[in-house]
């Protein structure tokens, strides 16, 4: 309990909620205090993994859960519709299951216009057929003016993976290949030169998409041992969860890394790491070193994996260590960052 006291903030900031390390306060506070994580056999909020399942005879159900609070509402690329719906798909994607179906619930300020409660709802209806999900339950509320920032969204997926299919984050192996199935940063750079006014000669969009067809394609051209979208934190922190659940270290090659001109611009203008920065609409994918080149033909082949490229490989020796090999030749460690250095982007 004084480990607890000691680590539990007195008040929330904005850090917390922004995926990187500071966020594990509020992560071992929730821990602490739900004792009930986990059904029988099944994965859970032990696993912290990108959704939890409830073992059936032959299959597992997956559940994932999302709550979406992106400033701007409407930006380059997508709006909070389109990315609360691909958001819940991509994680029931990264445990190797199918999505099934949607819940949403909508929360509006007093006074929100109607016409852009209609174009959010599009998207959000235009997604959910390019991921072939339905929304299938919901509610909606509206509070007074001034309490919530326009509009949230959370939402609640369901999928069904077989039983001996499942897969997580901890699960590479030395030897294994990690792929990205495109440029990195897309998302949340898109959004601050949007807030901020930038302007390129080549327009940046958001990379918000539901993944299903490249994470398909992966799974059936080779073994896949673990996958994650690098949300919050961007894939910093997800290479170094994937780090320390797998106890292992990944060795990445930065002249491998795909990034986008302007993000690489905007990046060094804001003073930003792009590895630290959300994406919406890239998965990490851990693969059997020998079915690397045959799953990143296949990603690549699809309409979201254009980009796709092999970018590290994990190794056993320094567990729980992403450590990058610069252009120059030389290494340096990429740690946890702090937190989000874009807020509201999800």
């Amino acid at each position: 309990m004084a480990n607890e006291k000691k680590r539990t903030p007195e008040r929330i900031s904005l850090a917390h909620g922004a995926g990187g390390s500071v966020m594990e306060e509020i992560i071992t506070l929730i821990s602490n205090v739900i004792t009930e994580k986990n059904v029988s056999k099944g994965i859970g909020l032990k696993e912290l993994d990108d959704g939890g399942t409830i073992p059936l005879q032959d299959y597992e159900i997956v559940f994932a859960g999302d709550a979406h609070a992106v400033q701007p509402i409407f930006y380059p690329g997508g709006n909070i519709g389109k990315l609360a719906i691909s958001g819940t798909v991509n994680d029931i994607l990264m445990m190797g299951a199918k999505p099934l179906a949607i819940a949403d619930t909508i929360v509006v300020e007093e006074g929100f216009e109607t016409t852009k409660l209609r174009q959010i709802l599009e998207s959000m209806n235009e997604t959910a057929k390019e991921a072939r999900i339905a929304i299938i339950a919901g509610d909606f509320k509206v509070v007074p003016k001034g309490n919530i920032d326009q509009i949230l969204i959370s939402t609640f997926g369901i999928g069904m993976v077989k039983r001996n299919k499942l897969i997580l984050d901890s699960g590479l192996k030395p030897g294994d290949k990690i792929i990205i199935t495109g440029s990195v940063g897309d998302h949340g750079i898109a959004i601050m030169a949007h807030r901020e006014g930038i302007e390129f000669e080549t327009a940046l969009e958001s990379d918000t998409a539901p993944l299903v067809e490249p994470i398909e394609a992966a799974l059936a051209a080779g073994r896949i041992t673990a996958m994650k979208d690098p949300t919050r934190g961007g894939i910093a922190a997800a290479l170094n969860e994937f780090a320390k659940k797998s106890n292992v270290s990944i060795w990445l090659e930065e002249n491998k890394i795909p990034i986008k001109e302007p993000v690489k611009a905007a990046s060094e203008m804001l003073g930003i790491d792009p590895f630290e920065v959300t994406c919406e609409g890239k998965a990490l994918i851990g693969v059997v070193g020998e079915d690397a080149d045959r799953v990143l033909q296949a990603v690549k082949k699809t309409k979201y994996g254009h980009d796709a490229a092999i970018i590290g490989t994990v190794k056993s020796d320094r567990p729980g260590m992403v450590i990058l090999k610069t252009k120059v030749g030389g290494h340096r460690i990429i740690d946890v960052p702090y937190g989000e250095p874009i807020p509201r982007v999800c």
